[in-house]
């Protein structure tokens, strides 16, 4: 897992407006929480976060006035319509601590010969891993799988260090039958038009 260092700085002003101003130079506010510390209020390069968080629980070392703090986002608000950040959480870590994180779940191989499809029941999964070594994803094999086949969480290929924080039992995916459409009967659409009129 890489590890991404970010200037950030303290803030002091809040509010919707301190907060737009923060956006206007192409910043983004922040919040950095966890172990019983007070909240600190910081605000963050824009562009840099941005590539950053391309990487699923990526691992932030954050340089605030020359001290540095190691995080993890937690809650990140994207605008709706543009996608631009406006705000985000992030969680202070200690190196050897474990943490609770979701990661992704990603297939390889291809299913049986038929019509089938897979399924995410959990298109991430909750595991524990120590801090500075959260896996970026898990891979799983499909190749060979049939309608009513399922991996779950148990079946998993996890990096050592990390466990589970889930049942072993929970399903994580599942091959279906593809279902085929049925044609519409003759003169179903005929008596809703007659009966619109």
């Amino acid at each position: 897992m890489s590890e991404v260092k970010l200037a950030a700085e303290p803030r002091t002003e809040f509010g919707k407006g301190a907060a737009r101003r923060i956006r206007r130079a192409s910043k983004v506010p922040g919040v950095l929480y966890g172990h019983g510390s007070d909240p600190i209020h910081i605000s963050l390069p824009g562009h840099e976060l941005l590539l950053a968080l391309r990487t699923s629980n990526v691992l932030l070392s954050l340089d605030i006035e020359g001290k540095t703090e190691l995080a993890i986002p937690k809650a990140v608000q994207r605008d709706a319509i543009k996608g631009f950040l406006e705000h985000v959480d992030l969680l202070i870590v200690k190196s050897g601590e474990k943490v609770n994180v979701e990661i992704p779940v990603h297939t390889e191989g291809e299913l049986a010969p038929g019509a089938y499809l897979v399924e995410h029941v959990l298109n991430a999964l909750p595991v524990e891993a120590e801090a500075t070594h959260i896996p970026e994803s898990v891979t799983v094999s499909i190749a060979g799988l049939a309608a009513g086949d399922a991996i779950l969480a148990k079946d998993v290929p996890l990096p050592s260090g990390t466990v589970l924080a889930v049942e072993e039992d929970t399903v994580v995916l599942q091959v279906l039958a593809a279902q085929a459409e049925e044609p519409a009967a003759e003169g179903e659409g005929e008596g809703e038009v007659a009966a619109e009129a």
